[in-house]
């Protein structure tokens, strides 16, 4: 009796940002090596910022069945530039300082667990953000936050991860001058000191900004936030932390499909804890969904 086929093996391709947080931990190597005990077959790349994830994965062969994003939420978004025009299944291995994508998604932080995800979860629908001309997995914005992260040390955020965002915000918060920023959408428009399109429920970590949110329906969910000055700021932190900024009374929640954001020129934008440029700039969605592997039921 002859024997039946072995089926083949997965083959996943790790791409590496060494800037993320915990690329040093020995992290990445405990995920491989417990995805290698599930027969999947793995090979290690690394990408030197700003650039190299997006390149590794826009140059990925046909051979490897997935993409596997080893990093924060910028690791994710160049990851997902790189293969936008091509769309392949992509997971995540988190190593950031935020991951609120992977927080979304509910993620497990353990290498066997994740291992499983990796190995033998579905491929689901998620869209992407744009800003311009480039993609963002969970949030882009201007305001206070946008500020934080233009002035946060990159050295500092390489050795100290949230403490680099910590003294950035110390730091704003003594010069901070909030800017009236414009938001034009089909739906109205709106006037803030600051705006964040969410592409996820979870914001600067585990905090929640957009409950509606669902990453497999293409709409990007704006919380406009009212100014005036310091206080306004503290108060916005305050009700984020608390898990009331989604429904305070200073915050309008838009729906939409698109949106312009203009203000003053040179307010910076970030987008997935990365500075992006300033205003004004264009929000929308990518062209076409990124299969993105994740627990079922995926909070998508």
């Amino acid at each position: 009796m002859s024997s039946k086929p072995e089926p083949p093996r997965r083959r996943v391709l790790i791409l590496v940002n060494p800037a993320a947080g915990r690329a040093r931990s020995g992290r990445v190597g405990r995920v491989a090596a417990a995805l290698e005990r599930r027969g999947v077959a793995v090979t290690i790349r690394t990408g030197e910022p700003p650039q190299g994830v997006e390149q590794l994965a826009r140059e990925a062969g046909p051979e490897f069945d997935a993409l596997v994003a080893a990093g924060g939420d910028g690791t994710v978004a160049a990851a997902v530039n790189g293969i936008a025009a091509a769309p392949r299944p992509l997971a995540i291995l988190p190593l950031g300082t935020a991951n609120v994508l992977a927080r979304g998604l509910g993620l497990p932080r353990r290498a066997a667990a994740l291992a499983e995800i990796i190995a033998t979860a579905p491929a689901r629908d998620f869209w992407p953000g744009r800003i311009g001309d480039r993609l963002f997995v969970a949030m882009a914005s201007s305001g206070f936050d946008a500020a934080v992260v233009a002035a946060v040390d990159a050295r500092l955020k390489r050795r100290a991860g949230r403490l680099a965002y910590a003294a950035a915000m110390l730091s704003c918060l003594r010069r901070y001058r909030e800017p009236e920023l414009r938001v034009a959408t089909a739906e109205g428009e709106f006037r803030g000191a600051a705006v964040i399109a969410a592409r996820c429920r979870c914001y600067a970590g585990g905090f929640t900004i957009a409950p509606e949110a669902e990453l497999a329906v293409p709409l990007l969910h704006l919380s406009v936030i009212a100014g005036g000055g310091r206080r306004a700021v503290l108060r916005s932190l305050a009700a984020l932390v608390c898990g009331r900024l989604p429904d305070a009374g200073f915050v309008t929640r838009v729906t939409t499909g698109a949106a312009i954001l203009s203000g003053p020129a040179g307010v910076p934008v970030e987008a997935d804890g990365d500075a992006a440029g300033s205003l004004p700039v264009r929000l929308g969605l990518a062209p076409r969904p990124v299969p993105l592997i994740c627990p079922a039921p995926a909070q998508l």
